[in-house]
């Protein structure tokens, strides 16, 4: 059964001076936005993938994320890989990128498909599997988890299905598979203050305090937040996919670490 999740005024003021926080980095420091120009401009990646790159910011949203050539790196539900390619040039041979969808979402299967056969990661390995249960993953072997543009999917039911995992079971599991001092990332499309989870259902989007409240409830430690992808002319009332605001959403991007 999921966990109720109830947000008060005081909630929300611990989520204010939350992202004032900081912490010490882990390990030698990570790749900057300049870092990523080489695996934009990789010329065997996908012509359909650049004409994203202007919208999506990717090179700073991955320098936020602090990657570092030789991670394991665990992406979760990586839609159709467009993230998943850069991050796997970008970690470099030596790296590992573990790419997780749920089942349910089998549109991923012919995407990538077509990416391996084209030669493309060849350091990711794919788990399907429930949010909530990644026991395919070690404990402790994952260096950044990244989950892009995913965290309302948790109170997403697709239709004929019972839900893609329990909430709290899913941020357990997350900083289960993290190193100590791993990072995990958090971004969504943004809905407004308040919105109970199931907004997901409909607009495909959350509260941003409700994934500050989910990782802060399993130990995780708020490091940062980034307004790259922040559209302060999205009410956050409109469906994601609206030809109005599509690639245009009020975009929230949080850092947080696992102590140790």
């Amino acid at each position: 059964m999921k966990r109720t999740i109830t947000f008060a005024a005081s909630a929300l003021a611990l989520f204010a001076a939350a992202c004032g926080t900081t912490a010490a980095p882990a390990g030698p420091p990570g790749m900057v936005a300049a870092d990523y120009a080489a695996a934009l401009a990789d010329p065997a990646r996908p012509e359909a993938d650049r004409k994203d790159d202007e919208a999506r910011k990717p090179a700073e949203v991955l320098a936020f994320a602090e990657l570092r050539a030789g991670d394991t790196v665990l992406e979760l539900e990586a839609g159709r890989g467009w993230y998943s390619d850069i991050i796997s040039t970008a970690i470099g041979a030596n790296g590992k990128l573990i790419v997780q969808y749920p089942s349910e979402f089998a549109y991923g299967d012919a995407a990538f498909k077509a990416r391996t056969d084209a030669g493309r990661l060849k350091n990711a390995v794919i788990v399907k599997s429930h949010f909530d249960d990644l026991e395919q993953i070690a404990t402790g072997s994952v260096d950044r988890v990244l989950w892009i543009l995913g965290p309302h999917e948790i109170y997403y039911k697709p239709p004929n299905t019972n839900g893609l995992g329990a909430d709290d079971k899913t941020y357990a599991e997350i900083v289960r598979v993290l190193k100590p001092g791993g990072l995990f990332i958090a971004m969504d499309h943004a809905a407004e203050q308040g919105a109970p989870p199931t907004i997901a259902q409909t607009l495909h989007r959350i509260d941003p305090s409700i994934v500050v409240s989910s990782a802060q409830s399993v130990g995780l430690q708020m490091v940062s937040k980034s307004d790259v992808l922040a559209n302060p002319t999205d009410d956050r009332t409109k469906m994601v996919f609206d030809a109005t605001i599509r690639r245009h959403t009020d975009q929230f991007l949080f850092k947080f670490r696992k102590p140790g």
